[in-house]
């Protein structure tokens, strides 16, 4: 999942960003609004990580979600086979 696509599906992403950095509050996760930079910041702050492992995290995360609507979408292809 690219970087704008996860902007624009910000808020149906809440419980995936919840659950990956609960450290977050809601108030912080509004304030980001899919912003990496928001996002990026936010970590370093609340995780007190460098900016280069709050990227890596970032990273992950995305191609994570990425990987997960592959799939999401290869499985549903094939039931709308059958």
């Amino acid at each position: 999942m690219g970087w704008d696509e996860i902007e624009r599906s910000w808020n149906e992403l809440r419980g995936e960003i919840k659950r990956q950095w609960s450290k977050l509050t809601d108030e912080d996760v509004e304030l980001i609004k899919g912003k990496y930079a928001e996002l990026l910041g936010l970590l370093q702050e609340r995780y007190g990580h460098a900016k280069e492992q709050a990227e890596r995290e970032i990273n992950d995360w995305a191609r994570r979600l990425k990987a997960y609507s592959a799939a999401e979408l290869t499985d549903f292809a094939m039931t709308s086979q059958v």
